[in-house]
Order: C-alpha cells, then structure tokens, then sequence
C-alpha cells in the first residue's frame, strides 16, 4: 500500500520532525511505500544528515522524498497513494487532488492535525469534510485521551530508552565528570524565551548545573555567557552553571539527549511529543500565535498534566509569558527544583498513561481501514 506525506516547514524542525517519523515508522513498522514531499530540505539536513539538499527524488531510511517546489505541478492518478496525508492543514497541489479525483478507488485523504490538549478535539477527531470533486477528508487529531489518535511512537522505542546507558552517550558528546555529577539540563527554545534571566539564576545557585545547547538555539544569550560564538563543542563555566554547546544532534541522538538529562526544555511538538516519551520532567515553549491563542493551548496542557505540580505550571507559564505576575525566576527555579521528585514520578506515570492509548501511526492506519 502507498501512502504520500505532505509536509511544509513551518517551525524550522517540529514540522519536518513529526513527517519524518511518521514516514519511517510507516515504512518499518507497517510496510508502506511512503513518498515524503517536503518543501524545505535544508532543515530537514539538520535532523537527518543524509538528505541530499539538492536532490528532486531520492531514497532515505526506505522512504522516497520528493522536495516539493510548487504548486502548480501536474500528476497523473497512478502517481496518487492508497492514502494521502496532509499534515497541519497545508493545501494540496491542485494538480494532485485533480489526480485523486481520477482514480477508480478513491484514496483515503487524512488531515492530520497539530497537537492540542483543548477538550474540543475529541468532537472533531475523525470527522468528515466533502470536497469538491466528490472527494472526502478526514480529520485525525493525536492527543492525550482515548477519544483521539494517541501520540507519535515508534514500536521500540521504550524498550531502546530502558537498555540506555547515559554515561557513554554523554562522554562522546564531551562532558567531563564534574558536568555529568551536575544537574543536566537540554534546552531547545524558541529566540524569544528568557534564558539569559535563567542563565544567571542557575549561575548564582548552589547547585551545579550542565546546561547542554544544541548550536544556533538561545543563540545571544549563549554567546554572552560563553564568551564566545556559540559554536558547537564551545563550553564556559561561571560560577554554578556550566554551558556546553552541542552539534545539532540527528532525531535518534537527540532522543538519547532527553533520556540522560534530568530537566528538559523543549518546544513546538516534535520535541514536546518526545520529552513526554523520555519520561523525565520537562518545560514546554510553545509555538507563538497570534492573539497569545497558544496561552490557551499551554494551560489546557498544564490543567492535564501539572495538577499536582505547581512550580512546574508557573514556570511553564511565565517561560511562555503567559504568568499573571512578575517573572522572579530566583522563586520560580527555587519551586521547580524543589518538586523535582514529584516531577518525575508524575513524568514516569504520564507516560505510562499514554502508552495505553497506542501510537498514533497504529491508530491512524486502524482507521483508515474501516474507510477502505
């Protein structure tokens, strides 16, 4: 069976990150043939470095990629998959849905939606949309409940976090002894999160911390403390806080990252998703939109999540500027750190919460088949 993957990038890596695993795990898992049209391959690079940049059509990890340059391309109906995704509401070239239309057996055409914990899902997970031509779309939402399809996971996946042995991994990344003793800390944030303000809370702490950067993020305010040009393999310790800064780690690496830090910052959902899968405590920077619609979204996720944890959803909330007070982030790290024990049983419990409402790859196909 086919199956093609329609992929814009909107935020430079969570867009092309949750494609590209959707697409290998459909392949491996599942056996799909799976075409990829993506059009930015240069951030695709960034998570898989074997992408040719330049390339029309090629073949990586058994998934066909096609970099999608326009909209006014012409496709013939053999050209259509047995079921067309389009992921985050972007639109189909005019000349694919013609196609789609031709064919004898009208594929399955899927909307698959950005990740949200707002109640309101649940009503339109699944729901049918008529399109001209006599086609039919249908929406398929992930999420945190049994009345949606689950989140991204791979078969393996937790398997392969329980065999992890951290101490390895993070040597080859450069950490020294002192780094790996300390409070590990990954951060992936948006430009516009508050970091130099942390930055000096944990440097005048008591508690050492090992602040690990995937180059380019935080870009100011790690080349201030460092002193340097934030470039990866550059590390600076003052006083309590160590920042080391890492090369762009591929999708299986950075994964590996989450599971052997004790704190994760993460944004968007592709790293969001995974944070949730490492099982360890974790801040969310949400992706801005306009009128603070993502303020709504944080705290719908916060409600789900964070209910006995209160140091968590405030410094949640005042990391995405949605607190209703001052930021004093002396107080705000104070309370995290002191729930990290709370935090990690409630991160161990989520998890296994999740497992049981399946992946949302299984969920999607299962689906697909009642429609076929």
């Amino acid at each position: 069976m086919k199956l093609d993957l329609f992929c814009r990038v909107v935020d430079n890596y969570g867009d092309i990150g949750i494609c590209w695993r959707l697409a290998k795990q459909l392949v491996r898992e599942h056996g799909l043939a799976v075409t990829l049209y993506v059009d930015d391959l240069a951030s695709f690079q960034r998570i898989c470095p074997p992408v040719d940049v330049a390339a029309e059509r090629q073949q990586v990890e058994g998934v066909t990629v096609r970099h999608w340059r326009s909209q006014d391309d012409i496709y013939t109906p053999d050209e259509v998959a047995d079921i067309v995704v389009e992921f985050f509401a972007v639109d189909l070239p005019p000349g694919y849905i013609n196609a789609m239309a031709q064919r004898q057996s009208r594929p399955v055409w899927f909307n698959l939606e950005g990740l949200t914990a707002e109640e309101w899902v649940e009503g339109c997970h699944r729901l049918p949309s008529s399109q001209p031509q006599s086609l039919v779309k249908h929406f398929f939402f992930p999420g945190f409940t049994e009345k949606t399809g689950g989140l991204l996971r791979e078969a393996a996946l937790e398997q392969q976090r329980l065999q992890f042995a951290p101490a390895p991994f993070l040597q080859q990344l450069g950490l020294t002894p002192d780094e790996m003793a300390a409070t590990k800390v990954s951060l992936f944030c948006y430009p516009h999160a508050p970091v130099a303000a942390l930055f000096e809370v944990w440097q005048q702490g008591a508690t050492p911390v090992a602040c690990l950067v995937p180059e380019g993020v935080a870009a100011d305010a790690v080349r201030a403390f460092i002193g340097g040009e934030g470039k990866a393999g550059e590390v600076a310790t003052h006083g309590a806080l160590t920042v080391r800064v890492l090369p762009f780690l591929p999708q299986p690496d950075y994964d590996k990252l989450l599971w052997a830090c004790d704190l994760n910052f993460v944004r968007g959902e592709d790293s969001f998703v995974r944070a949730q899968w490492a099982g360890k405590p974790f801040i969310w920077h949400i992706y801005p939109q306009d009128e603070n619609l993502h303020h709504k979204k944080l705290r719908a996720f916060l409600q789900r999540y964070a209910g006995e944890l209160p140091g968590l959803a405030a410094f949640s909330l005042a990391w995405n500027g949605a607190a209703a007070s001052g930021d004093d982030w002396s107080a705000l790290w104070g309370a995290l750190a002191g729930e990290s024990a709370v935090a990690t049983v409630r991160a161990a419990e989520w998890q296994q919460q999740m497992l049981a409402y399946g992946d949302l790859a299984s969920n999607m196909l299962s689906f697909a088949a009642t429609l076929r």
